[in-house]
């Protein structure tokens, strides 16, 4: 095991992107972990791909198709309409995603010999999805090392954060302006700042407005 080496769960957007650059600050080796699961927008990948090559680190993609065949959604399905009913999941909550992810991810790490996996999961600003909460991940955290016989440590430094604090983060890590104009959020698969009219992408510009007009009067700006 080398105990300063860690995979990021990455996608490309605003989230994964920002630990990306936490990550590279932390330790000395990371590699990163993309799943193709579906996803409406190929360009998901590609984005990932670009960021990947740009911030010289390795990528491992994984087919994960099958999340749209056990799990139809607004994400892996076109004919299903990104909305959310009061109450209710959004239609955008795939089940069981980030627990595949993060155990595929954990293995990719063990075959590596790396002991961190990093994620941008979110408990803050998190839409209601079950599997972003604090709670799931420590329980998943213990449940790989016991499967794996493997000291592994789940990394969530988003988890606490919302949105105008995780641009504050990218922002003291000196990636506030690759992140805006480089990652995907949209779900619409509009790069930057998107549609402007999804969900991700209502949640990425309040927290920029939050975050700007904070620095505006910290005169910052």
């Amino acid at each position: 095991m080398k105990p300063n080496k860690a995979v990021v769960v990455f996608s490309g957007g605003q989230d994964s992107t920002t630990c990306l650059f936490w990550a590279r600050q932390r330790f000395d080796e990371i590699e990163v972990v993309t799943f193709d699961y579906g996803q409406r927008h190929k360009l998901e990948v590609e984005v990932s791909a670009k960021i990947a090559a740009d911030l010289g680190v390795k990528q491992h993609v994984l087919d994960m198709s099958l999340l749209g065949q056990l799990a139809p959604n607004a994400l892996t399905r076109s004919d299903i309409a990104i909305e959310q009913t009061e109450g209710e999941l959004p239609t955008t909550f795939v089940d069981g995603r980030n627990l595949l992810f993060l155990s595929f991810a954990a293995i990719v790490a063990k075959q590596i010999d790396a002991r961190h996996v990093v994620s941008g999961v979110c408990q803050t600003d998190f839409s209601g999805y079950p599997d972003c909460r604090d709670v799931f991940v420590k329980s998943l955290n213990v449940t790989l090392n016991l499967a794996m016989d493997y000291d592994f440590v789940l990394e969530t430094p988003l988890m606490w954060l919302n949105k105008a604090q995780t641009w504050q983060l990218a922002d003291d890590l000196g990636a506030f302006e690759y992140v805006r104009e480089h990652t995907l959020t949209c779900y619409e698969g509009v790069v930057a700042n998107g549609c402007g009219e999804c969900p991700a992408c209502l949640l990425r510009a309040r927290g920029l407005r939050e975050y700007e007009q904070a620095k505006r009067e910290e005169g910052r700006i």
